[in-house]
């Protein structure tokens, strides 16, 4: 189901209507000169990129706007709705059974009821953030969201999501094979890579190294089922090939599981900063750090999101000082404040 929303009209596609021709609607997403105003727009980017194997182009994300325009982390569409224009977004029909045929006229209107206020949520935000010389804030964020690559990841780099604890470079050799075998086998068969076979599975097959369809089914989450399947030879090999890599071209540890580990007091002390330095900004912690690179920045690493561009200006120079030793917390009534030691 597909809700397109203009000036005064509003139009629902069923993508599911037999013989339908989605052409119109892809030269439409394709138009530079006509923006698409999405709420949490990767999912629904991701699709799209799948069905005509292009991005939409000039899209505008509220759920992104609204968090640099100061609305809280990831909210939602009926809150943002209610927030700009009092408006409340009717609930009744989201959990009814949206697969059968035909659809109701009560399940279509409330289909257009979600585009019917989107068009006022992003003329308020794209306001807001204009005066607030913060659409190049938003402009950063939407660009991820413009780059296919942030929907089809380097399969060979799907290892180092899954964090192995180890500084056993044979092992996670094999869990870059197969870590990229599930992604490019997910993807041929259009399913989750989860559904295929879970992180977990991957983890432990990468340690204990099953080479044959015995061992393999005897790793945890792997079913019989599933090690005697159509799929379990790609699997086998790519364990293989693992195996068999040269030492050179094995890949080496993330340097935090070389043994490096922040402070956690540090980084406690950084989420205080970067707390207070979000309010005082009005813009969400989660868009402006996230755990990773408050790691990072304990650890002294330079190359750090937070240190460049707006983040830096937000709260990159307040985490700084404060590794320095150039800033004072302050409590204040209920809030934190931050003092910079030639403020005090």
């Amino acid at each position: 189901m597909v809700q397109l929303g203009g000036v005064s009209d509003v139009a629902v596609i069923d993508t599911l209507a037999p013989g339908i021709d989605l052409a119109p609607l892809a030269d439409l997403l394709a138009t530079e000169s006509c923006v698409k105003v999405f709420h949490a727009a990767r999912q629904d980017l991701e699709i799209f990129l799948h069905l005509f194997d292009v991005l939409p182009r000039s899209i505008f994300d509220t759920q992104v706007a609204a968090m640099v325009g100061g609305y809280g982390d990831q909210v939602g569409y009926d809150t943002l709705v209610n927030a700009i224009t009092g408006a409340s977004i009717d609930k009744t029909h989201r959990f009814s059974d949206w697969a059968a045929r035909p659809l109701s006229k009560a399940q279509i209107a409330y289909a257009a009821a979600d585009v019917t206020h989107l068009r006022d949520v992003y003329l308020a935000l794209h306001d807001e953030l204009e005066k607030q010389n913060r659409l190049h804030w938003a402009d950063a964020e939407l660009a991820v969201l413009n780059d296919p690559a942030t929907f089809r990841p380097d399969p060979r780099r799907q290892w180092e999501r899954l964090k192995a604890r180890t500084n056993n470079r044979r092992m996670l050799g094999v869990l870059r094979e197969v870590a990229a075998w599930r992604e490019l086998e997910a993807q041929a068969l259009n399913i989750p890579r989860q559904r295929l076979i879970r992180d977990e599975s991957l983890l432990e097959i990468a340690a204990v190294r099953p080479q044959d369809t015995d061992a393999l089914s005897r790793v945890r989450g792997v079913s019989r089922g599933f090690a005697e399947g159509k799929a379990a030879p790609g699997l086998l090999a790519a364990i293989q090939t693992g195996l068999v890599l040269p030492e050179k071209d094995l890949p080496r540890p993330p340097r935090k599981s070389e043994g490096a580990k922040p402070s956690a007091a540090l980084v406690a002390l950084l989420k205080v900063v970067l707390a207070a330095s979000c309010e005082a900004n009005r813009v969400a912690p989660k868009l402006v750090a996230t755990s990773e690179d408050l790691d990072s920045l304990a650890l002294g690493e330079t190359d750090s999101p937070v240190l460049k561009g707006w983040r830096r200006a937000v709260f990159g120079e307040d985490a700084l000082a404060l590794l320095r030793g150039d800033i004072q917390l302050a409590v204040e009534g209920r809030s934190v404040r931050l003092i910079r030691n030639d403020q005090a």
